[in-house]
């Protein structure tokens, strides 16, 4: 009898045995895509390449039910999924959910069916002028879809379907879309002499092998065109390219300069494409049609079968890691996935994360990284004589806005000068929303979420109070819900929609928008409102971190940064790592061509490390002294944590098997368990929350050590627990 192991995309740890029929089907081969029997079910699952843990008795075996029409996955993707499981201590059919996400492409997809003229369609037929409309739309030889050819004769679809049902049209499957090969455009960028030393640099490591590469290099350096030279190499040798974002909202900048450098559009692979769009996508790239791909961090486990290069742009961003079910890190992975393919990776920031410029051998001064390095490439200087703003810091606790106002004098009459100059400005403030508190001034209730223990935001702009946390909102009270009293809600500290209000109190003849995650709406929108911003239809763009890099405004000469302090508090390790990174991208924002720029931060905290790095524009002393503080503690990069989330619907029964994972931690040199404690959000989504943070020190096994103990939790019920290895949230 021959046997093949299968995985299945479910929370299961291995694959299973199942039969190969012996009605001719073919030794399916590791990578294939099968439909198997699972219990009273069927599932799709992939032909694994390690056979399970435990045999089954070959007479309880169940034969494969049929090998689907689909790109076998390759090899370095399989690969891929056993490291996820392996380093996220998380189940391997789970971990083949991400490489599963799209299963309609699974299956050949459905030929259209379009209508073409009969050979003699008015023979004996009445021909009105909307029917004779529409056989002058069929004129160009191509079978047309009824609904699309309805709307090109400018007809009704009742006009169609009478011609078809009477034989004047005939139906003709209608041929797949071919796209022409993409083609670089040669020479239609002056690379200055600094820039192209990096792409030379970067081309030589294409075809050579695995290497990874940093490239670093100020806002407005140019980086994005150095490495097109790169991409342009690797599709030259006939490979495919694999660009990774953190933001959707990048995709339309970076795209304008792609559209610059090839002969048509690039591949987007991200979250908002439709289900019809990402079938026809998932199977070109597996059939090695798409060349160049943009997405974000799903697009990692897309079938490329010629991956030929990889490019993560903003490297640093937490966005690439993945908060809820399998919590991989997409920067980690993407190296993973590049040593699999055996090509190299390049890791593009202004302002790399620690981690990164560490392995890099980036910061003087700074113990001798261990194991593989990475080649550092510097830009460290804007493109076309453009040089870096200067940076004010305004001290709060001098200069207090007046009462209820969140600008101080200063900002602005920077604002007002700016706009008086012809000039635009931005302003930085990361918080969405009106206000991030609503309180009565009768009882001194605070707004708060049903299903989490956090403050509801109030949205002005769409009269609701919204939870950032689990989606729960509601409409704008009239009266309080906890003493009833009307018109005694008052909202406390700022968000960009109440400063947005400020602003244009103070400059009523401003044209100002507001840019989040959430507003204007979808990419679309985004990317028309980019679009304003840069063609000087905008005089003031108010936004969060959305706006603080990639972007380019040639005639925007002022950042203003509202509140600079509100990420510094709080208990994440990278807190101040991640301010510093934030501040000094959207600071790059300004002055990036002939007009000089300048950045103003608010802060209360003026001597903090953060402050006084940007203000003296020394990013390497900032590192160096973040190293230090890292290196003395034993955390990240000189050790690793790993969080264990213990959630349920019950306070007591999350508190005992909290309490018990901690009494049973492993005893071993080299490893702390911290906790249990309640979560800082304490409950999430309606599951009460208990934290233990486990740290390891440098040289130690941490997933080794932990997942034995891990295996034996076993939670009942409702009760889970779930495991973060190099956490970057520490809600």
């Amino acid at each position: 009898m021959s046997t093949v192991p299968v995985l299945l995309p479910l929370p299961l740890e291995g694959a299973f045995d199942y039969e190969v029929p012996s009605d001719g089907m073919l030794a399916p081969q590791p990578g294939d895509v099968v439909e198997v029997p699972f219990g009273p079910r069927s599932v799709v699952g992939i032909v694994w390449d390690e056979p399970p843990s435990k045999r089954a008795d070959p007479k309880r075996l169940k034969p494969i039910k049929r090998r689907l029409d689909a790109p076998r996955l390759p090899t370095s993707l399989l690969q891929l999924i056993k490291h996820v499981a392996a380093t996220t201590l998380h189940p391997l059919g789970n971990a083949l959910r991400l490489a599963l996400a799209s299963p309609g492409a699974l299956e050949p997809p459905a030929p259209k069916i379009g209508l073409v003229p009969a050979t003699n369609p008015t023979d004996g037929m009445r021909i009105t002028a909307a029917r004779q409309r529409v056989l002058a739309a069929l004129e160009d030889g191509r079978p047309h879809l009824p609904a699309d050819l309805a709307r090109l004769a400018g007809v009704s679809s009742g006009v169609v379907h009478a011609m078809a049902k009477q034989g004047m049209l005939l139906p003709k499957p209608i041929p797949e879309e071919i796209l022409p090969p993409l083609e670089a455009k040669r020479d239609v960028v002056d690379l200055s002499p600094a820039q192209r030393r990096a792409a030379d640099q970067l081309k030589a490591e294409v075809g050579q092998g695995h290497s990874t590469t940093l490239l670093e290099g100020v806002p407005g350096s140019g980086k994005t065109e150095v490495y097109l030279e790169a991409i342009i190499e690797a599709l030259d040798r006939g490979q495919q390219v694999l660009v990774l974002l953190p933001e959707i909202a990048l995709t339309a900048e970076l795209l304008g300069r792609f559209t610059r450098r090839f002969s048509r559009d690039v591949a987007l692979w991200h979250s908002e494409l439709g289900s019809a769009k990402r079938r026809k996508l998932w199977r070109r790239i597996a059939e090695g049609k798409e060349q160049v791909v943009i997405g974000a961090r799903s697009a990692l486990f897309l079938p490329f079968p010629k991956l030929g290069l990889i490019v993560i742009d903003e490297e640093h961003d937490g966005s690439f890691k993945q908060e809820d079910g399998v919590p991989y890190q997409g920067r980690d992975m993407a190296i993973a996935r590049a040593q699999f393919e055996s090509c190299p990776i390049i890791l593009a920031s202004a302002t790399p994360a620690l981690d990164t410029a560490y392995a890099a051998g980036r910061i003087e001064g700074a113990p001798e990284p261990t194991g593989a390095t990475r080649l550092p490439i510097r830009l460290p200087s804007r493109f076309g004589g453009a040089r870096m703003p200067d940076i004010e810091l305004i001290d709060l606790r001098k200069n207090r806005p007046p009462r209820g106002n969140w600008l101080s004098p200063i900002l602005k009459e920077a604002l007002e000068t700016t706009l008086n100059s012809g000039e635009q400005s931005l302003l930085f403030l990361n918080r969405r929303g009106y206000a991030p508190l609503t309180l009565c001034r009768a009882c001194g209730h605070r707004m708060a979420c049903p299903n989490c223990h956090a403050w509801l935001v109030h949205h002005r702009l769409k009269r609701r109070l919204l939870c950032h946390h689990c989606g729960y909102s509601r409409p704008e009270p009239e009266h309080c819900p906890e003493c009833g009293t009307l018109d005694a809600l008052t909202v406390s500290g700022p968000g960009v929609e109440r400063l947005m209000d400020e602003v244009t109190g103070a400059l009523p003849a401003a044209r100002i928008a507001i840019m989040t995650s959430d507003v204007p709406g979808s990419p679309r929108a985004a990317a028309e409102l980019l679009d304003a911003m840069r063609s000087h239809q905008l005089d003031i763009l108010i936004g969060t971190q959305v706006i603080a890099k990639g972007h380019h405004f040639p005639d925007l000469t002022l950042v203003g940064v509202v509140d600079g302090d509100l990420g510094l508090s709080g208990g994440d390790l990278r807190a101040a790592e991640r301010q510093f990174q934030l501040l000094y991208q959207v600071s790059g924002r300004a002055g990036r061509e002939e007009r000089p720029g300048r950045v103003m931060i608010q802060t209360h905290l003026p001597d903090h490390p953060v402050m006084q790095g940007l203000k003296a524009g020394d990013k390497d002393r900032f590192y160096a002294e973040e190293l230090a503080e890292r290196y003395d503690a034993g955390l990240p990069p000189f050790g690793r944590l790993a969080s264990l989330i213990v959630s349920g619907r019950d306070a007591a029964e999350v508190r005992r098997l909290a309490t018990d994972l901690a009494r049973n931690a492993p005893n071993q040199a080299g490893l702390r368990v911290l906790g249990p404690a309640p979560a800082p959000i304490a409950m999430l989504r309606g599951r009460y929350r208990q934290r233990l943070l486990v740290i390891a020190s440098e040289g130690v096994n941490l997933t080794g050590s932990i997942a034995p103990w891990i295996k034996r939790a076993n939670p009942k019920g409702n009760l889970r627990l779930h495991v973060d290895v190099d956490p970057y949230s520490f809600l």
